[in-house]
């Protein structure tokens, strides 16, 4: 898989770890981040893993961005695109070349709170739960169809760091699981007209994704 970041990389550490202990099928054989000097770089340096930066200021539209950034991870060959914190809007062109390979994790449980800003919403409007969801990636932003959720209880005195370090928590066990699935050929995309569907095992699952309570 191909990895791309913009910070810290908490997530692809959590991908790392599980790849080395045999819990993923698979490995991050590349790590591209938008940005130079964050910490994700130095996390796959660790690791051995091939890294890039591709700055978004030196390219003049999105699109070229875009199709840069399509060039260095097409050389890998990847059978998964894994988002983990890469902060940029990406082109319908970019979203359609990877369409079924391109995963993200949000830190609401979708369709809840699209975009940014999530915990702070979700204090802000008296929640009782959040939490975080991972989906494939479509053009619309955050609209993908949802995988797998996780959720956290919102507490009367939560700020967003205490809530957004439960949700981070949640995020590196989930995100690895629906890698592994990937990685296992068990999750697919769907589009019947202008409705996405995924399938883990040949299976719709739901809008709030897999769902199992044993």
């Amino acid at each position: 898989m191909v990895v791309l970041i913009s910070g810290s990389g908490t997530n692809l550490q959590a991908i790392i770890d599980a790849c080395i202990a045999n819990k993923i099928n698979g490995q991050v054989c590349a790590v591209i981040s938008n940005k130079a000097g964050v910490y994700g770089l130095e996390r796959a340096n660790n690791a051995n893993i091939a890294t890039h930066v591709l700055n978004h200021k030196d390219f003049d539209t999105r699109e070229n961005y875009d199709k840069s950034l399509v060039d260095i991870i097409d050389k890998y060959q990847p059978k998964v695109v894994v988002l983990a914190g890469f902060m940029r809007i990406l082109t319908a062109g970019f979203v359609s070349h990877y369409a079924g390979k391109l995963i993200n994790v949000h830190p609401s449980l979708l369709p809840k709170y699209q975009g940014l800003d999530t915990h702070q919403r979700a204090i802000d409007a008296k929640d009782q739960e959040h939490g975080c969801s991972v989906h494939f990636v479509t053009e619309e932003l955050d609209g993908g169809p949802v995988i797998l959720q996780a959720k956290v209880p919102v507490f009367e005195d939560d700020d967003i760091d205490s809530l957004s370090q439960r949700v981070h928590y949640q995020e590196h066990q989930i995100y690895p699981m629906v890698v592994k699935w990937m990685c296992e050929d068990r999750l697919t995309m769907t589009q019947k007209s202008n409705t996405f569907s995924a399938l883990l095992d040949n299976v719709i699952l739901p809008e709030q994704g897999y769902a199992n309570d044993d």
